[in-house]
This record gives C-alpha cells, sequence and structure tokens, in this order.
C-alpha cells in the first residue's frame, strides 16, 4: 500500500485545502498542526466527507516535537509518499523576536523535518517546499543574493547563514550588511536555497523535491483582498506533491509553470 502524504500546518488555509484536494484524488494523508483542538478538529471534517485522513500533533518549530513525531511513526512502520512542508508564519514588526520566530518555523522546521523523516520516505517519494516569490534572488541585494545563488552551500553553511541574519537583526548591522528588512523574505530565499541542495542531494533517485509559490491566497495569512482561493493555491502544491516518475525535479513553481529563483 502507498505510503502516506504528510502536511504541516494542515489545520487551515492552503495547508488544510491540500488535504482535502489530496484525500479526493485517493491519497492518505497524515494532517499535521501544532494546535491538537484545531488539527483534530480540521480532520474530522475532512474524514466526514469521506477522505483518509489521520491527525498527528507538530510544531514544527520544536526540534522535540519533531523527534516525537517521527518516533511515532516509525512505531506505527509508518511510510510516506510525499511530505508537503506547508506551515509558515508572517508577523507584524521586524525585530530580533520576529526573526527568530520567523526562521524557525519556516526555514529552520522544514530543515529538521526534511531530515529527520528522510528515512521514512518511500524511494518514489515527492517532497514539496511551499515558498513565496518573496524569497526571489532578485529581492536580494546583490552582496546577499551571491550568498544564496546556486551552486547552494552545504545545509550546515545555509542554517549559518540563516543565523547570521538573526544576530545581524540582534546587532542592528541587517541595513549595513545588505539584509533586507523582512524576516518572511529571508525565511523563503533560506527555503529556495535548501529546495535546490536538496534536489543536489537527490540526484539520480527517484525522489523529487521542488518548491511552490501559491501566489496571495485569500487565507488568514494572505487576508480577505487576496486575489487567490485557497483552492487555486493549493493547486500547484498537490501537483507537486503526486508528480509522475518523470516529473521535474529542484524547480520552482506558480500556477505548475516554472518561476525564476
Amino acid at each position: 500500500m502507498q505510503g502516506a502524504v504528510l502536511v504541516t500546518g494542515g489545520n487551515r488555509g492552503i495547508g488544510l485545502e491540500v488535504c482535502r484536494q489530496l484525500g479526493r484524488s485517493g491519497r492518505r494523508v497524515l494532517l499535521t498542526a501544532k494546535d491538537p483542538a484545531a488539527g483534530q478538529e480540521a480532520t474530522a471534517a475532512l474524514r466526514a466527507q469521506g477522505l483518509e485522513v489521520s491527525f498527528e500533533p507538530l510544531d514544527v518549530a520544536s526540534a522535540e516535537s519533531i523527534d516525537a513525531l517521527t518516533v511515532r511513526l516509525e512505531r506505527q512502520d509508518q511510510r510516506l509518499s510525499g511530505l508537503v512542508n506547508n506551515a509558515a508564519l508572517t508577523l507584524e514588526g521586524f525585530d530580533v523576536n520576529v526573526a527568530e520566530r520567523t526562521l524557525a518555523v519556516n526555514f529552520f522546521g522544514p530543515l529538521r523535518l526534511t531530515e529527520r523523516l528522510q528515512p521514512l520516505l518511500e524511494p518514489n517519494a515527492r517532497i514539496v517546499m511551499v515558498s513565496s516569490g518573496s524569497g526571489a534572488l532578485d529581492n536580494l541585494s546583490p552582496e546577499i543574493r551571491r550568498r544564496f545563488e546556486p551552486p547552494p552551500p552545504t545545509k550546515e553553511a545555509l542554517a549559518a547563514l540563516a543565523r547570521e541574519f538573526i544576530e545581524d537583526v540582534r546587532s542592528g548591522q541587517y541595513a549595513r550588511k545588505g539584509w533586507p528588512r523582512s524576516a518572511y523574505a529571508v525565511s523563503k530565499a533560506a527555503l529556495n536555497a535548501l529546495t535546490r541542495l536538496l534536489a543536489e542531494e537527490l540526484k539520480g533517485q527517484s525522489q523529487r523535491v521542488n518548491a511552490v509559490c501559491p501566489g496571495w491566497v485569500r487565507t488568514r495569512m494572505g487576508g480577505a483582498h487576496a486575489p487567490r482561493s485557497v483552492e487555486e493555491g493549493a493547486d500547484t502544491i498537490v501537483w507537486a506533491a503526486t508528480l509522475p516518475l518523470n516529473g521535474p525535479m529542484g524547480g520552482f513553481f506558480r500556477d505548475r509553470k516554472p518561476i525564476p529563483w
């Protein structure tokens, strides 16, 4: 039997719609959420629609929570046909607290979770990083862009670069060093770099990893005036999570079409 697709931040917004579309396509889904009550409520709603969805609590900003999830799945002998790193946040203001919290969820979370779950991924598994056009290289200063451009650094070097941004915000040196005044943009640039790095690591294998920009979507994060529905936002994510064997690898997509890094 094919393994389940694990979706982070699946209790609302784009993540919930991704779980719904995956379930309707016949996939088994593991819906994860930081808030157990919200996660269980969302899972019950999807199961009421006849979809095969299970809930697992997960705080992607917590290494302990990631470890606990991995142990539970291992004990269940659970295999994964896909991993959708969807959980993300954007915060008001800009200070070291905002930088730390944003990078913890948007970058370090997917990095740690993907590493820990790698042994559970099936040979043909699909990994999807839900990113944003805000992380495009064109949005970075030349000096910072050079540090994110291909060939990608090692995971250790990439993590060190993310921590350097946080420390530069803490010290007030971020602008002098060329960083943008946006923790969200830096987190997504780092996530894109991680996607390219993983694609290099998986070269020659059947697994596929890609990044997706869902666009500006009407969710709690995107706001009521965003032009896209959650169905539109989820479509390319689900497409990337269910690619055929000869599907693309190491790309950045919106509306199922490649876009510039």
